[in-house]
């Protein structure tokens, strides 16, 4: 399974001395580890409200990991295999661009809009009928 190399050692550390059948991680009192337990665990609430961002949400991370790994280049296919949906519009769904990308998309329509209507006409893949 390939890895980000920046969670490589805590992923050593995480499972030294396991054996393949052995949960990854479990809970404070070594039950299950549920979204509730990640977030005493972490103080969420206190976390969020020192950041100043009292609207962030443990799954909105995971909305910000899909869109910059969209950004890096990871193909929407195997973006969707990562997130485990069923419909590649599940996926689709967690991405969203930023005012960077907002920003460049205007550019590149304007570069494009401003060329003579003939040269345009050349970079249609096809010839509209009107």
């Amino acid at each position: 399974m390939p890895i980000l190399n920046a969670l490589e050692p805590v992923l050593h550390r995480l499972t030294d001395g396991k054996t393949p059948d052995d949960p990854l991680l479990r809970g404070p009192r070594g039950g299950v580890l549920t979204t509730a337990t990640v977030r005493d665990a972490t103080k969420w609430e206190h976390l969020v409200a020192e950041l100043g961002l009292p609207g962030l949400t443990r799954h909105g991370l995971r909305h910000t990991g899909a869109t910059w790994l969209a950004d890096s280049g990871v193909p929407l296919h195997v973006l969707q295999q990562i997130l485990g949906h069923q419909s590649i519009e599940t996926t689709t769904a967690y991405l969203h661009p930023d005012h960077r990308h907002l920003a460049e998309a205007a550019e590149q329509a304007n570069r494009f809009l401003s060329q003579s209507p003939n040269r345009r006409q050349e970079k249609l893949p096809y010839t509209p009928t009107l």
